[in-house]
C-alpha cells in the first residue's frame, strides 16, 4: 500500500476520540463510524469496518491498562462473552445483505436511540440522588467483591442478570451490523440498573467489547480482503494507518483520566451529541 498523508489529521483527532471512549466507557467506533461517513464520504459498510478496527486497538489499549489496575470482573465478563459473541456474527454475517441506505439509517437511528437512553438513566439518577433512593453503598448486601492494583475494595451485586444477557445479544449483534451499541447498553446494564462502581464497571464493559470487537472485525476485514476487492482494503488500510496510533495513545490516556473527570458531564454531553449526529445522518438520507 502507498502511504498518503490524505489523512494525517485523523491522528491527533483519534486520542482525543480515544481518550473519551475510554474514560466512559463508550464504544469509540460509536464517533468513528459517522466521521468517516459524514466527513470522509466512505460507504457505510467500509465505514463500519474501519471504525471497528480502530476502536480493536484503542479498546486493545485501554484494557491492558485496566487489566494493570485489576478493576476487570473477568468471571462477568466471561458470561456475557457468550452472548456477545454469536450474536456479533450474526450481525456481520447479515450487514452484507442490507443495503447502504438502510444500514446508515439502521446507525443514526441507533445512535438516536443510545444517546436517548444514556440521557434517560443519568435523569433517572439525579431523581434517585434527590429521593434519597442511592444512600445503599452495598456495604452489608453485595455479592462480589473487587480489590484494585491499590488495595481499594469494590462492592456490587449484577442485578438482573438476564437482562444483562440480552443486552449482550443486542449488543453484539448492534456492534457486527452498525460497529455500535454493546458498550453502551452494558454500561446502561451496570452503571444505572445495577449501581456498579464506575471504574468496575467500565472496564468490564471493556473488556467484553474488545473480544466481541476482535471477532466482527476479523468478519469485516474477511469481506474486504476476499469480497470487496483490494481498492476496498487499500482505502480501509490508508485511513487506519493513523487512526490506530492516535487510539493506542488515548488507550493510555482514557483510564489515568477516568478517576477526574465528572461522570455527569460525560454523560450528558455524549448523550446531547448522539442525538445530534444522529438526527443529522438522518436527514442526510433524503
Amino acid at each position: 500500500m502507498e502511504l498518503s498523508f490524505q489523512y494525517s489529521y485523523l491522528f491527533p483527532l483519534s486520542i482525543l476520540i480515544s481518550t473519551i471512549a475510554m474514560s466512559s466507557g463508550i464504544g469509540g467506533a460509536v464517533f468513528f463510524s459517522p466521521l468517516f461517513m459524514l466527513a470522509l464520504k466512505l460507504e457505510p459498510s467500509i465505514a463500519i469496518g474501519a471504525a471497528l478496527a480502530t476502536e480493536l486497538f484503542g479498546f486493545g489499549s485501554g484494557i491492558y491498562a485496566y487489566v494493570k489496575k485489576k478493576l476487570v470482573d473477568f468471571k462477568v465478563g466471561m458470561n456475557l462473552l457468550m452472548f456477545s459473541i454469536p450474536a456479533a456474527v450474526f450481525g456481520v454475517i447479515y450487514s452484507d445483505a442490507l443495503p447502504a441506505i438502510a444500514l446508515k439509517a439502521v446507525f443514526a437511528v441507533g445512535l438516536v436511540f443510545i444517546g436517548s437512553q444514556l440521557f434517560s438513566s443519568w435523569r433517572q439518577e439525579e431523581k434517585e440522588k434527590a429521593d434519597g433512593k442511592v444512600a445503599e453503598d452495598f456495604a452489608e448486601n453485595y455479592e462480589s467483591c473487587l480489590v484494585d492494583a491499590t488495595g481499594k475494595e469494590y462492592k456490587y451485586t449484577i442485578c438482573n442478570k438476564n437482562m444483562g444477557r440480552l443486552f449482550a445479544v443486542v449488543g453484539g449483534a448492534f456492534v457486527g451490523m452498525i460497529s455500535v451499541g454493546l458498550a453502551e447498553l452494558q454500561d446502561y446494564h451496570l452503571i444505572a440498573r445495577c449501581r456498579v462502581p464506575s471504574p468496575v464497571a467500565i472496564a468490564t464493559s471493556i473488556f467484553v467489547v474488545v473480544v466481541t470487537v476482535l471477532i466482527a472485525s476479523a468478519g469485516h476485514f474477511y469481506h474486504f480482503a476476499f469480497g470487496a476487492g483490494p481498492e476496498v482494503l487499500n482505502q480501509v488500510l490508508s485511513v487506519i494507518v493513523f487512526t490506530v496510533p492516535g487510539v493506542i495513545v488515548g488507550g493510555q490516556l482514557g483510564p489515568a483520566l477516568q478517576t477526574k473527570l465528572n461522570p455527569d458531564v460525560i454523560k450528558v454531553g455524549v448523550s446531547v451529541l448522539f442525538v445530534i449526529v444522529g438526527l443529522f445522518m438522518l436527514t442526510t438520507l433524503v
